[in-house]
């Protein structure tokens, strides 16, 4: 098995056109972002590769076959969860082909029905504690780009948004009299989160001196120094440059001021299905993994409030 993913022009017609269909199902109707879309036409191309030398087509493919290349790719060494992820591309490729009747149904079956990789441990979240934040977000705002980062990394804290809303955030999504921004997440699904008093106070500062970069007619909220909507790399390096100069031990990115809003809300309120709407997370089960984080602080939430786990006082 090679090594690396075939381009995908190489295939035959038999494997490629199923694959591209589901891209652009991916693409324009589910609104993946563009890396996301590449990681399933790489993975699928080069399963693809594999299968080919055992049947003709994608509906040629036996779940035994399925299970061979899952073996092919423990021998690999490969981890658990690559593993996992690879097979999950295989069956939303089949999820897909039967949803859109792509392949008669009569005929229609699932190979990768029932077909799990190996156990893993999933890593629980990184986040920074409440001191650690406190001290990244004292930047002195003495200079505008310091003044543009630390309205982003006050926002992201504030309102545990993700790194695309945050950087496809527009004008008209703020609404500093009602402490409020209008995100849109995954599947371009919208959502209403509040923004602390510390977050505004950092955004209307920003916004004094936004129009030094902003051109005419510009919506978007955080620039570069180009005058272009700032990019999700920018981001991803002013945050690191910031986290070192703060003094930070760990790696600062985005995704870990996403983690510590969620964690640190939770540690406080206890309230997991607020967490779950505030993150913008689809099911319950992706915001479970926080519950990891402070179990014995959950559990005495739970002990003083649930009506069954109070202890009797008289």
């Amino acid at each position: 098995m090679s090594e690396d993913a075939p381009n995908i022009t190489q295939l035959s017609d038999n494997w490629r056109t199923p694959i591209m269909l589901f891209s652009d199902y991916l693409k324009f109707e589910k609104q993946y972002s563009a890396h996301t879309v590449n990681q399933y036409v790489s993975q699928l191309s080069f399963a693809a590769l594999y299968f080919n030398k055992l049947c003709d087509d994608w509906f040629g493919v036996q779940g035994e076959h399925i299970r061979r290349y899952s073996m092919a790719l423990r021998s690999k060494q490969l981890s658990g969860r690559t593993i996992s992820l690879k097979l999950s591309c295989i069956r939303s490729l089949y999820k897909f082909l039967k949803a859109k009747n792509i392949a008669e149904q009569s005929h229609y079956h699932n190979p990768a029905v029932g077909i799990k990789g190996p156990k893993f441990a999933k890593p629980l979240p990184k986040n920074l504690d409440v001191d650690q934040m406190a001290r990244l977000l004292e930047i002195p705002d003495d200079e505008p780009l310091a003044i543009r980062d630390k309205a982003m990394m006050e926002l992201m804290y504030s309102s545990g948004l993700r790194i695309s809303e945050l950087v496809g955030a527009n004008m008209q999504d703020i609404s500093a009299a009602n402490g409020e921004i209008l995100v849109r997440g995954k599947g371009n699904k919208e959502r209403l989160i509040p923004v602390g008093k510390k977050a505004l106070d950092a955004l209307k500062k920003w916004l004094t001196i936004r129009p030094q970069f902003a051109k005419p007619d510009e919506i978007a909220v955080f620039l570069s120094s180009q005058k272009n909507r700032i990019s999700i790399r920018q981001v991803r390096l002013r945050m690191q440059e910031w986290g070192i100069k703060q003094g930070i031990s760990s790696q600062v990115h985005p995704h870990k001021l996403r983690h510590s809003f969620a964690s640190h809300i939770l540690e406080s309120s206890g309230d997991l299905r607020a967490v779950q709407e505030l993150l913008g997370h689809s099911s319950l089960s992706a915001t479970q993994v926080y519950t990891h984080l402070d179990f014995q602080h959950l559990a005495k939430v739970y002990d003083n409030t649930h009506p069954r786990a109070k202890k009797r006082t008289d």
